[in-house]
């Protein structure tokens, strides 16, 4: 199962020590650079830790390779939400993690299939 994930996801899982549930449900989960930059950049430090204890074990990863589509977006989104809508697109994703509202429109505008921590909010 290819899984892409915005950054919110990883960050609040990693926040409440959870980031496991990820890896048992969804392994490998990736990420585009620009949500790894969001990630690098929380200032919760276990948090960081946790992240970069996945990466380090191969089962979160960071995908530089794909290129990324000029995707045409119904309304503005922030850097890592349009990155990771890219990604899953270009990989063929079978599965966004994303837990905004907006965010989730506009992937499943794009046709993909999305989920989160959020449910259907």
């Amino acid at each position: 199962m290819r899984v892409v994930s915005n950054t919110s996801p990883i960050c609040n899982l990693a926040i409440i020590g959870r980031l496991e549930l990820l890896r048992r449900r969804y392994p490998p989960v990736t990420i585009p650079p620009a949500v790894a930059r969001e990630l690098a950049a929380l200032r919760h430090s276990a948090a960081r830790s946790h992240i970069q204890a996945a990466l380090a074990q191969g089962w979160l990863r960071i995908d530089a390779t794909a290129v990324l589509p000029s995707l045409s977006l119904p309304f503005p989104l922030d850097a890592g939400e349009s990155a990771a809508i890219a990604l899953a697109v270009a990989v063929k994703a079978d599965l966004l993690l994303i837990d905004e509202k907006r965010g989730r429109v506009a992937a499943r505008k794009l046709g993909l299939s999305v989920g989160g921590l959020l449910g259907e909010c």
